[in-house]
């Protein structure tokens, strides 16, 4: 297993951080401020021209799409997996380089399963940044960590098909840019378990497609993304907005899931290092009872713990990123599930603590720790939750014995 990255991805690092020190992190806490005030009508929210601008000039620089294997850098997992982390530091930066979810998962899609219809109507203004898009999988009247439970439908009606269904968490659907979803529902009743399903490409200005709300995680509502909730009320489309064909939803879910499973673990790592910073140079600046906060109770020990849960995590995330350029995501399927449990876990732990250790303040939109918490959290019940992970993980250890 090697886990050393190229130089040609060493460079781009270089670069990446950089960008992000002296670009993204002067203007984040204003434009996070911004956005937080923008409230629940998404139907208002904007999009500031310096995103905007900093994204043209990320272009200019080839910081541009460095998740997906095809484009000019040629990327492998090992290699993207440092440049991930550092977008993780800030919660602006995955946009301004085009590497952000869902819409790497869903350009991923594209680039493996679209037509050539497909990826010249949605795939290329995606990897231009000239549009955006959500991904309707998880419905609010069932337990959607078991995607056999899904209720909307996909009708096949000749040369067309008909979509019903509510979905919800539909993440980046309130963003002004967003123009298409993938809608996944059940079109192939009488299949076997896991060839009922298929995705389908639903722009967002169809007749019947109805965004009724967005939802607040921890009371903030993600502007200018959003997480929706949205109804699809005989939704008719041309059969060649299905991907990859009938009955294939499970197998692409698959091909999509494991890379942004691992992609989210990557940004995870980036913000679990940023807490840690802040964390540290809070304990050596504050003072309490006459001591600098390091040297109060068990902070040490914290900060010490906190180092060694973060490598722990990424040297893990390392491994699963150098089987899948070896192998695959089915060949990678225990991993990938260990990191989705591990990571989110980690970070939730050593930003609560950076909280924790900046009392008050740690609570308040004035440090960028509630923004990275709330990300962390999302992260234990989205792409499933860890129970179901650990559940595959105990599943796949079983089998070896038996």
């Amino acid at each position: 297993m090697n886990l050393t990255t190229s130089p040609n991805a060493q460079q781009l690092l270089s670069k990446t951080q950089t960008f992000i020190k002296e670009h993204i992190l002067p203007i984040e806490q204003e434009l996070l401020a911004n956005a937080h005030h923008q409230g629940p009508d998404w139907k208002n929210w904007t999009i500031d021209p310096r995103v905007e601008q900093l994204k043209d000039k990320a272009k200019e620089m080839g910081l541009w799409n460095l998740f997906l294997p095809g484009t000019e850098h040629g990327l492998s997992n090992i290699d993207y997996a440092p440049i991930a982390e550092a977008t993780g530091w800030s919660l602006l930066a995955p946009e301004i380089f085009n590497c952000n979810a869902p819409d790497s998962g869903n350009m991923e899609v594209l680039w493996k399963y679209g037509s050539e219809e497909q990826k010249e109507q949605w795939l290329q203004p995606l990897l231009d940044g000239k549009i955006r898009s959500a991904f309707c999988m998880t419905e609010p009247e069932v337990a959607s960590s078991d995607a056999t439970n899904m209720q909307a439908t996909i009708t096949d009606n000749g040369d067309t098909i008909i979509l019903n269904g509510r979905k919800w968490w539909s993440s980046g659907i309130g963003h002004p840019d967003c123009k298409v979803t993938i809608f996944m529902g059940l079109s192939n009743p009488e299949a076997g378990r896991h060839q009922q399903h298929s995705m389908v490409l639903v722009p967002l200005d169809s007749p019947g497609v109805t965004v009724e709300r967005m939802l607040p995680v921890f009371g903030a509502y993600d502007a200018p993304y959003g997480h929706g909730e949205v109804v699809f009320d005989n939704v008719e489309l041309p059969k060649s907005a299905v991907i990859a064909g009938l009955g294939r939803g499970f197998e692409i879910a698959q091909g999509r899931l494991g890379p942004g499973r691992i992609h989210h673990c990557m940004r995870l790592l980036g913000a679990a290092e940023r807490a840690l910073e802040l964390m540290i140079k809070r304990s050596l600046d504050r003072n309490a009872f006459g001591k600098p906060l390091a040297n109060l109770g068990g902070n040490r020990d914290i900060i010490a713990n906190a180092r060694i849960d973060i490598d722990m995590a990424r040297l893990l995330t390392l491994k699963t990123a150098s089987i899948l350029d070896d192998v695959g995501v089915f060949g990678a399927m225990s991993e990938v599930s260990q990191i989705k449990v591990v990571t989110p876990t980690v970070a939730c732990r050593v930003i609560d603590q950076a909280m924790q250790l900046f009392g008050g303040m740690g609570l308040s939109n004035d440090t960028v720790l509630t923004g990275l918490y709330a990300y962390a959290r999302i992260l234990r019940l989205a792409d499933g939750p860890d129970e179901v992970h650990r559940g595959l993980v105990a599943r796949l250890e079983l089998r070896k014995y038996k």
